[in-house]
C-alpha cells in the first residue's frame, strides 16, 4: 500500500516538475495524487512498525494533537491550492512533506487492534492515488485499475468495521486502545490458568466428536498452517469432525487466515464465518484456539467498559472444552486481559504454535 501510494505521488511530482502550462484539471489531480500518495506512504510505514512490534501497538497520542492535525490539514490544503494556482515545483514537495507528517500523526493514535481496518483503508487510498496519477499522465489503464483498487478497498474496509461493530470514523479518530496500560492483566492477579501437556491435549482431541479450530496471528507467525492441517487430517482419520472458524479480523490483514489455510490445502468448505459457526459452539466438544486473542475475548459480550465491547467474537467459551495454544498470557492488540484463559473449561498450551502443535501431532500418532 505504502509504496503504491508513494509511486503515485512521485509520478505526480515528476509531471509537476517537467510540465509547463498544464491545465487546471491536471493540476488538481496532481495535488490529489501527491497528498493521498504521500499520506499513504508514511501511514503504511507506521502501520508496518506497529505490526512488527517496532512501534508500540497501543494508541499513541501526543500533546496538542487536536490542534496539530487540523493545522497540518489546512497547510496541505493551502499547498494544494498553491500548486493549482501557481504551478510551483517547490510547493509540490511541501505538500508531499506535510501530507507525510499527517500520515504519521493520524496513524500513531490508532491501536494495533484496528490495524486490519487501517490496512484495508490504506489499500483503498493507494488505489485512489493511482487513479489520480492516471489522470495526470492520461493513462486509462491506471485510472481503471486504481479505481478498482480504491473501490474494492473501501468495500473491504466497510466489511471490516462492521465485523468489529465500529465505524470508520471511530477507528481513525477515537484512539482505540489508548487505555491499554490500565487494562493489561487487570484483575488477573488472583487467577490461575490451567496448563495442559501435549499428551493431555492429544487425548482430548483424539476422543472428541466435534472439533473447531480457530486460527490467529500466532499461527501465522509460527508458519504452523501445515502442522494444523496435519493434525486435522489425523483427527479426521479417527472419525472426528473438524471445522475451522474464521473471524473477519483474525490475523494482521483481511483474509489473512483464509490465505494461510489455503496454502496448507485446507478444503474451503471447512472454513466457516463467524455468523455461521457461532451457533454450533455449545455443541462443540473442543475448540482449538491457535494464536488468537481479542477475537475470542468474552469481555466483548460482558464488559461495557471494555474497549472491544460490542465487537462480534467467536463464542469459543461456550464449547465444552477450550484448548488455547499461545506463547504466554500476554494481552492482544486491544491491550486487555482475556478471561477465557482462566476459565475452568480452558486448557493452555504455552508454546510456539508450530512446536506445540507438532508435539500434539506426535502424541496423537502414538495413541
Amino acid at each position: 500500500n505504502g509504496f503504491g501510494g508513494g509511486s503515485s505521488a512521485l509520478v505526480a511530482l515528476a509531471e509537476l516538475t517537467n510540465g509547463t502550462g498544464l491545465p487546471s484539471r491536471t493540476m488538481v489531480t496532481i495535488a490529489i495524487s501527491i497528498f493521498i500518495g504521500s499520506l499513504t506512504l508514511s501511514g503504511s510505514f507506521i502501520a508496518f512498525g506497529k505490526l512488527q512490534g517496532i512501534i508500540d501497538g497501543r494508541a499513541i497520542t501526543m500533546p496538542g494533537q487536536r490542534i496539530l492535525d487540523p493545522l497540518l490539514a489546512i497547510g496541505a490544503l493551502a499547498a494544494a491550492v498553491a500548486i493549482v494556482s501557481s504551478d510551483n515545483n517547490a510547493t509540490g514537495w511541501i505538500l508531499a512533506a506535510v501530507a507525510g507528517v499527517l500520515g504519521v500523526t493520524r496513524t500513531l493514535p490508532i491501536g494495533g487492534a484496528d490495524m486490519p481496518v487501517v490496512i484495508s483503508f490504506l489499500n483503498s487510498a493507494s488505489g485512489v492515488a493511482a487513479a489520480a496519477a492516471g489522470f495526470v499522465i492520461e493513462s486509462n489503464a491506471l485510472i481503471i485499475s486504481g479505481a478498482l483498487v480504491g473501490a474494492s478497498g473501501l468495500i473491504l474496509t466497510n466489511i471490516m468495521v462492521k465485523a468489529m461493530n465500529r465505524t470508520l470514523g471511530a477507528v481513525l479518530f477515537s484512539a482505540f486502545g489508548a487505555s491499554g496500560d490500565a487494562a493489561i492483566g487487570a484483575g488477573s492477579e488472583d487467577k490461575v490458568a490451567r496448563r495442559g501437556s501435549p499428551d493431555d491435549i492429544a487425548v482430548t482431541l483424539a476422543y472428541a466428536k466435534r472439533v473447531v479450530i480457530v486460527p490467529g496471528y500466532g499461527l501465522a507467525v509460527a508458519q504452523a498452517q501445515h502442522t494444523i492441517r496435519e493434525l486435522a487430517s489425523l483427527l479426521e482419520s479417527r472419525g472426528v469432525e473438524v471445522r475451522y472458524a474464521i473471524h473477519p479480523v483474525a490475523g494482521r490483514m483481511p483474509g489473512h487466515m483464509n490465505v494461510l489455510l489455503a496454502e496448507a490445502d485446507v478444503p474451503y468448505d471447512l472454513l466457516f464465518d463467524l455468523e455461521d459457526i457461532n451457533p454450533d459452539f455449545p455443541s462443540t466438544d473442543v475448540s482449538l484456539v491457535v494464536g488468537a486473542n481479542d477475537v475470542v475475548n468474552p469481555l466483548a459480550r460482558t464488559d461495557s467498559t471494555s474497549p472491544i465491547y460490542g465487537m462480534p467474537i467467536l463464542d469459543v467459551d461456550r464449547s465444552h472444552l477450550v484448548v488455547v495454544v499461545k506463547r504466554s498470557l500476554s494481552p492482544g492488540y486491544a491491550g486487555i486481559d482475556n478471561p477465557l484463559f482462566y476459565e475452568d473449561n480452558t486448557l493452555m498450551l504455552f508454546a510456539d504454535a508450530k512446536k506445540g502443535l507438532s508435539e500434539v501431532v506426535t502424541a496423537v500418532k502414538e495413541l
